[in-house]
């Protein structure tokens, strides 16, 4: 890039004083500890354009790790607007991304190929499934997901097969998982395919197995910046050290506040622990927030401070106006679904904003569909993020199968996957009679397809499909070099039947899932347009890795509907967040673990710290589990907010569960009237239930009833029965009858 050219006076006049210290770092180690709306994004950025346009660093010597695919895209962007124009920035982009470009480049010292295939989740669990069945392990034995959820924690642990059967082989399971693991792992190989796991793990033992690789990786980045620091697992900060072991020059930014993903294993000592790996580390705090209201702020430290393992530091603003963060206590859920559908239409007319501005953020998916259900019958625009992806449907993935073979024709997952799709005859007995071939004979599955003819029992109409289906792969494979990865799609769906199967079914469905695979060209289109590299394997790649949230349209009129993992590195104006009851939030499967009930805590201050201008929080005295009602208790984190900053209120039955250290039950203004219909109408009182009425249940009988609280139908009975058992029962679905005086 030549000498150095002094910045423009405007080019870091908009940072404050901490950003512009980290950005002007002259080298080496570098922790910057970034709160949430700090403008972490905006350091790195900056960071990466003082590098090149202060310091002369050429762009191909700097290696920008993301946690997103459209955090990578943004980055970039930025970036070249800094410095004006695109200067060859290829190094930004996900530690996943990162890793699979390493080892296409390395292939020549592993045993796969540039053309591997990147298995997801579905892919792992058939494979799964097929090892279980070579190493002798029932599927009624074990989940097949429990066993790979073992598997990738091993592969985070940077553990391989051999080394999982002798350390981690203690009892029964943990010897079932071992052999598991070791037929998984031989399929892999046999497929010239990886595992998203793999793609961490093997690139770190081709750095460590290969000093000619390693020296060539970590001489050639002279600077190694990190977002979400917090969120590295064990494989990735190996991965960190050795990419900066010559240089040196590594910064990583991130909060151990908002460290909310240890169950798919990021460890926040990586983090924590930064200045004991590096002594000679820089430590900055990145502490003024630019995005919500000092009410806010209040709360969400009220909760988080209340961890014991974190570093010290306390969000200040210069935005002192705004409401307080808002607690309502409901019935029950369909009461929770219809008060922030009303919420939601409140707000939007009061601060004269959009749905776009709006976020309902839950801990589990299965929380959203009542407050679909509300949100739809007010005629409410929503987007769900982390639904059927777009690259999950059915027909999308049948097309990518094809692709996938025509790259790595040793990957009989996928070939599996379609060699009768469209219907071809090829039924479960052929396919067994083919596998059994390509394995007597030694042969890759797709071999075996084009020496269909030889393999006996197998009916002449399969024989003739699985000849003809050879010979497309012939074709298509002999073009991948030349072309066009749009073009290579167009033949697959037009010489595979594909199209023409989904246009005979003549179904709306078919017709939607015909533009799907429309829509699949349009993307290969639009990657051969930007992207540096234009093979049919990079082109895999980057959709093997698309996440949820790459996906997520934030500029889509609609109010946003995701989990609270989902939500991080977002915001918006108005935030909700219901079912803040125990069990829910924090999770019940964290009561135990006082790490995971401090990750639940995290959890809940990304959700508060999510909203810049207003926050309202949601509990249910009772909610449905798998049909029966419980009764909920609510959520510990409400409690640790100091009274001062929470104002509550109650549309919820007297007595119940009570919300420690909040201000008494009180209304800051009028509820507005729903002109929607609810479930059930709210205002109906169950008069005709008094202290003493006896009442007749289907299922327990006779009873006395001994309270009533709430109101209608979301009332809340006590009834003793005959055998002297009490029980509380919502009357919405106790079926009673009045049994006459």
């Amino acid at each position: 890039m030549g000498g150095r050219r002094p910045l423009e006076r405007h080019f870091t006049d908009d940072l404050n004083p901490v950003q512009r210290d980290a950005v002007r770092h002259e080298g080496g180690p570098l922790l910057v500890l970034a709160g949430a709306g700090s403008g972490k994004t905006r350091v790195l950025t900056y960071r990466v354009a003082y590098l090149v346009r202060e310091l002369g660093v050429n762009p191909r010597r700097i290696m920008a790790v993301t946690f997103t695919n459209k955090a990578a895209g943004e980055m970039r962007r930025r970036v070249e607007e800094l410095i004006g124009g695109d200067v060859g920035l290829a190094w930004i982009g996900t530690f996943h991304s990162m890793c699979a470009r390493m080892l296409r480049a390395e292939a020549s010292w592993g045993w796969w190929t540039p053309g591997y295939s990147i298995y997801d989740d579905a892919d792992q669990l058939d494979l799964v499934k097929e090892s279980m069945k070579k190493a002798g392990v029932a599927v009624s034995t074990f989940a097949p997901r429990a066993v790979l959820s073992r598997i990738s924690r091993a592969k985070d642990r940077l553990l391989t097969a051999e080394a999982y059967a002798r350390d981690e082989a203690t009892d029964y399971f943990t010897e079932c998982v071992a052999k598991v693991y070791k037929e998984y792992e031989r399929g892999l190989v046999e497929n010239n395919a990886l595992d998203f796991d793999d793609l961490i793990m093997r690139a770190v033992e081709l750095l460590k197995a290969n000093p000619p690789v390693l020296d060539s990786y970590a001489g050639r980045f002279e600077h190694l910046l990190v977002d979400e620091y917090q969120d590295t697992s064990h494989a990735q900060y190996t991965l960190v050290n050795l990419l900066s072991s010559a240089h040196r020059n590594i910064m990583v930014v991130g909060d151990d506040d908002q460290s909310i993903y240890g169950w798919r294993g990021a460890d926040i000592t990586n983090i924590l622990d930064f200045e004991h790996d590096h002594p000679d580390a820089r430590v900055l705090r990145l502490e003024q927030n630019y995005r919500s209201t000092k009410k806010i702020l209040a709360a969400a430290h009220d909760v988080v401070s209340r961890n014991k393992k974190r570093k010290d530091k306390e969000l200040w603003t210069e935005r002192e106006k705004g409401r307080l963060p808002h607690l309502s206590r409901l019935s029950s859920e369909y009461q929770e679904a219809d008060t922030i559908r009303d919420r939601v239409l409140e707000r939007m007319s009061a601060l004269d904003i959009a749905y776009g501005d709006f976020a309902i953020l839950y801990r589990t998916h299965a929380q959203s569909r009542v407050i679909e259900d509300s949100l739809r019958r007010a005629g409410i625009a929503y987007d769900i993020v982390g639904g059927v992806r777009f690259y999950e449907r059915a027909e999308v993935k049948d097309v990518l199968a094809y692709l996938r073979v025509v790259a790595n024709p040793q990957d009989a997952v996928s070939l599996k996957r379609i060699v009768n799709t469209p219907p071809r005859k090829v039924g479960d007995k052929s396919l067994e009679r083919l596998e059994a071939f390509a394995s007597e004979t030694r042969l890759s599955l797709l071999e075996a397809v084009g020496r269909a003819d030889e393999i006996e029992g197998l009916p002449a109409a399969a024989r003739e499909s699985l000849t003809k289906l050879a010979s497309m792969f012939r074709t298509l494979i002999g073009k991948v070099e030349s072309a066009p990865v749009d073009a290579l799609i167009d033949e697959v769906v037009r010489e595979s039947g594909y199209s023409e199967w989904l246009e005979r079914q003549g179904t709306e469905q078919s017709r939607d899932r015909l533009l799907n695979v429309e829509e699949l060209v349009s993307a290969a289109s639009e990657f051969v347009e930007w992207s540096e590299e234009h093979s049919l394997a990079a082109f895999l790649e980057q959709v093997s890795l698309v996440a949820d949230i790459d996906l997520w349209e934030d500029a889509t009129n609609a109010v946003s509907l995701m989990t609270l993992h989902n939500a991080k590195g977002l915001e918006f104006a108005v935030v909700m967040i219901p079912g803040l009851e125990e069990g829910l939030l924090p999770h019940e499967a964290s009561f135990d673990d006082e790490e995971e009930l401090a990750e639940e805590r995290r959890l809940f201050y990304v959700g508060m710290t999510r909203a810049k201008d207003e926050l309202y929080l949601y509990a249910a005295d009772t909610r449905r589990r798998a049909g029966v009602l419980d009764v909920r208790a609510g959520s510990r984190f409400l409690g640790e907010i100091a009274p001062s900053n929470l104002e509550t209120e109650s549309f919820a039955a007297p007595g119940g569960w009570s919300t420690p250290r909040t201000r008494p039950a009180r209304r800051s203004r009028p509820r507005p009237e729903s002109v929607f219909p609810d479930y059930e109408d709210y205002s109906q009182e169950g008069a005709f239930l008094e202290p003493g009425a006896r009442v007749r249940h289907p299922r327990w009988g006779e009873g006395e009833v001994l309270d009533v609280s709430g109101r209608g139908l979301d009332a809340i009975v006590r009834i003793r029965f005959a055998d002297g058992v009490e029980k509380r029962i919502m009357l919405r679905y106790a079926k009673l009858e009045i049994v006459p005086g």
